[in-house]
């Protein structure tokens, strides 16, 4: 999953309701072949929140809600495809569908939120807003992300398939660029959007590296999965599977992706709805 991220003149992810409803076409899929997330986050966020009762916003297919079940505590997602929501059942997670600014809370607040890689679709005013109201005082909010590193001859490789296959895609490959350095602008823009949402603490960044070997199989299951994919017609995907796959094969087969996972977070500081 080459670093993605929207051109300027474009509208931002947020605004990109079929993309982020898209991802329910393969649910099998996107859950068998998506990264889990680093125990050493999943802990951290456990050990600073309030309490055992978590909210996960975007859940897709259960990913990080059964990392935190298995790590003592009870979570109720919040995802607006259908698809994936059923999937997430399947496996044990309680989940409303609906997207998190139209969800209605009934009254209930959590200990903590968390959105695994998520964030990006929710409304950037309202999304913070409406995470402070179901926060208690002291719960922790906590958005997260995996940021892509191939090795430079992969990602460059890759991005020249992308580029000539999809040349008028919303999410605009830089093969150029340190996938931290793209995604960093998205973590800041984050933290702006806590800050203005007032009542929380001034946001921090956890960031946790790590590496996982991919042959040329598992990486073209998991590609179908990715935002820029999912939508495309059955022949132009074959393309980028096929240019992809000859692209690993240059390499000997197999690669080893770099990952950094960083978080976005901070902690609820009062009672009071936001201003």
């Amino acid at each position: 999953m080459p670093p993605e991220r929207a051109r300027p003149s474009e509208p931002q992810p947020h605004q990109h309701r079929q993309v982020a409803e898209s991802f329910g076409v393969d649910a099998e899929r996107y859950d068998r072949t998506r990264p889990p997330y680093p125990d050493a986050l999943v802990n951290r966020i456990v050990a600073a929140g309030l309490g055992p009762n978590v909210l996960d916003v975007g859940c897709g297919t259960g990913i990080a809600a059964r990392q935190f079940q298995a790590a003592g505590c009870t979570v109720l997602g919040v995802e607006p495809d259908a698809r994936m929501a059923e999937f997430a059942r399947r496996s044990g997670i309680e989940v409303e569908v609906a997207t998190f600014e139209a969800w209605d809370p009934a009254g209930r607040d959590f200990d903590a939120v968390i959105a695994g890689t998520a964030w990006h679709w929710v409304d950037p005013v309202a999304g913070p807003a409406k995470a402070a109201r179901v926060l208690r005082p002291g719960g922790r909010f906590a958005a997260f992300w995996h940021a892509f590193q191939p090795p430079p001859a992969v990602a460059d490789a890759f991005a020249a398939v992308y580029q000539r296959v999809m040349p008028d895609s919303p999410f605009n490959l830089q093969p150029t660029r340190q996938a931290l350095d793209i995604y960093q602008a998205m973590f800041s823009k984050a933290a702006d959007a806590i800050r203005d949402a007032g009542g929380f603490s001034d946001p921090e960044q956890w960031r946790f590296d790590w590496e996982q070997p991919y042959t040329r199989h598992a990486w073209l299951d998991q590609l179908p999965t990715t935002g820029a994919l999912t939508r495309l017609p059955p022949d132009k995907l074959t393309e980028v599977l096929e240019g992809v796959g000859t692209a690993i094969d240059a390499v000997g087969g197999s690669f080893t992706m770099r990952y950094a996972t960083v978080a976005v977070t901070a902690t609820r500081t009062s009672a009071a709805d936001p201003a």
